[in-house]
């Protein structure tokens, strides 16, 4: 839902007040939207325990942000809900990570363990990577690994070869890749930071124009917080996620 004009002035100033140090600011900030990131949060976790600790994690990391000068200057509402679904998808692996001393393996091989919230917020991220592809390539990649089509059989539905094909829908995968990997960079400022983030995928995958590697490179060389973005898409590249499931049809839509 929008924000009105004037509510998103107001935050704009608070946002400026919290970086010159008026704490009580945020408090403002704090209670004008609480109430909405709750909401979002019983949306992404089940347990009511696990959706206060993760607004109160989103909102403490979104005031050292502000405090450190960096962080949005207008649209705090949807920087909020970025950085909630970020600190969720960070929770969700952390705890997948999680070790025990005990080895129990000779009383219970155990079972592999699927986590529904992380694979939810997986399945959002690979929807939102799917829909911004062209429409070309949303069809070739519906049709070949949705559907499970041979490139000889998707060819004549669309006008072209079956080599062609192969090539097209090799092409879409790839760009899947690319957006899905990116869905997982949350928002940076300041702008060199942005520019940096809108490229981390692309880096992981060796996508990239040699000029903008190069100016990757030297960003990354100093910049602290777009490595950590880094090391993170490049773990979640090395896990191979797919971000498609063949004949899943409870995925992306077309």
């Amino acid at each position: 839902m929008a924000i009105p004009a004037g509510e998103a002035d107001a935050d704009t100033e608070l946002m400026a007040a919290v970086r010159a140090g008026d704490t009580g600011a945020y408090g403002v900030l704090y209670e004008r939207h609480r109430s909405g990131a709750r909401a979002l949060a019983h949306g992404l976790v089940t347990d009511h325990a696990d959706a206060d600790d993760l607004v109160a994690e989103t909102f403490a990391k979104v005031f050292a942000t502000l405090r450190a000068g960096r962080g949005p200057l207008v649209a705090f509402r949807a920087y909020l809900y970025t950085t909630l679904r970020h600190v969720c998808y960070h929770r969700a692996r952390r705890d997948r990570r999680l070790e025990f001393t005990d080895d129990l393996t000779r009383y219970d091989e155990g079972e592999p363990f699927l986590d529904p919230a992380l694979d939810r917020m997986e399945r959002t991220f690979a929807a939102q990577a799917f829909q911004a592809l062209p429409d070309r390539w949303r069809d070739v990649l519906w049709r070949t690994e949705v559907e499970g089509a041979s490139p000889a059989e998707v060819a004549p539905q669309l006008g072209l070869t079956p080599n062609a094909v192969a090539v097209l829908a090799h092409r879409a995968r790839e760009g899947l890749r690319r957006l899905y990997l990116q869905q997982h960079v949350a928002v940076a400022d300041p702008p060199e930071c942005r520019w940096a983030g809108d490229r981390l995928g692309g880096h992981v995958r060796g996508r990239l124009a040699p000029r903008d590697a190069v100016r990757l490179r030297t960003h990354l060389s100093w910049c602290g917080d777009c490595r950590a973005r880094l090391a993170e898409v490049t773990e979640i590249n090395q896990g191979h996620y797919r971000p498609y499931r063949q004949r899943d049809h409870a995925g992306p839509q077309r």
